[in-house]
């Protein structure tokens, strides 16, 4: 019996030891506070590969902290960036557009942000020559400004991310890897913002994909929104996981592990 005992005591030890947990990080831009969060990969390599998360409209939400998670399990350290800062996090949806429409509009200033959460994902560990952004509806657009400022990123990844944007702004070369995973029913992106975003891709001589998912709207990765497609923001679980294995082969490819 008590060697029971001991075997359980161990088997808590070493699960509380290797089991990945968020950590809250305060930094700032100036004299914003900024609340982001940070996990290390459960098994640690040479390469220490970071991935970087640009969470959705209202800001850092639990799906954000659950693909972190996942993450971790892979083998990345990971850090949630917060864009908006304390003081400024949204309450309603009429916010959040309001919010993320500024960072849109003003998209040095969201380049800014995010390469600030870069610092943070490397002193939280990662290499700072192998890291890959992704994004999700807002931070899908964000991860996109990421590989048009120039970030020093391996490769981006956006999720149901906006593609539009300012007709008048120049092309410049993309080195950065491009991942689009968007959905085939996703009304909120016209036809013509999609073929001018592929075209600037073709034109900035990008390594670029965009893949379709059947069936899909808006905000297809996140449970949280529904299956009400009619709305324009629902869930679909077979874009959700079809979406996380295109990340993971993206990352396979991109990172060194």
């Amino acid at each position: 019996m008590k060697n029971i005992k001991y075997l359980l005591i161990g088997v808590l030890i070493y699960s509380s030891s290797t089991m990945a947990q968020l950590k809250a990080v305060v930094y700032q831009d100036g004299a914003q506070i900024l609340n982001g969060f940070a996990i290390a990969p459960t098994k640690k390599s040479t390469q220490k590969p970071g991935v970087l998360i640009l969470p959705a409209w209202k800001g850092i939400d639990k799906a954000s902290k659950d693909i972190a998670t996942d993450l971790s399990k892979l083998g990345y350290y990971s850090f949630i960036a917060d864009i908006y800062g304390e003081g400024n996090y949204p309450k309603d949806n009429a916010e959040a557009g309001k919010s993320a429409g500024f960072y849109k509009t003003n998209y040095t200033e969201y380049q800014k942000r995010i390469s600030l959460a870069l610092e943070q994902l490397i002193k939280a560990g990662a290499n700072p020559d192998n890291i890959v952004v992704i994004g999700y509806c807002f931070g899908g657009t964000g991860v996109l400004e990421a590989a048009r400022g120039h970030l020093n990123v391996k490769g981006v990844v956006s999720f149901h991310g906006g593609l539009g944007r300012d007709k008048t702004r120049v092309n410049t070369p993309i080195t950065a890897k491009v991942l689009v995973c968007h959905g085939a029913d996703d009304f909120f992106e016209s036809a013509e913002d999609i073929a001018a975003f592929q075209l600037e891709l073709r034109d900035t001589k990008a390594d670029w994909q965009m893949i379709y998912y059947a069936d899909a709207v808006h905000g297809f990765t996140n449970p949280e929104y529904g299956n009400d497609k009619s709305t324009g923001v629902a869930y679909n679980a077979v874009a959700a996981r079809r979406s996380f294995e295109h990340l993971k082969l993206f990352l396979n490819e991109v990172l060194k592990k």
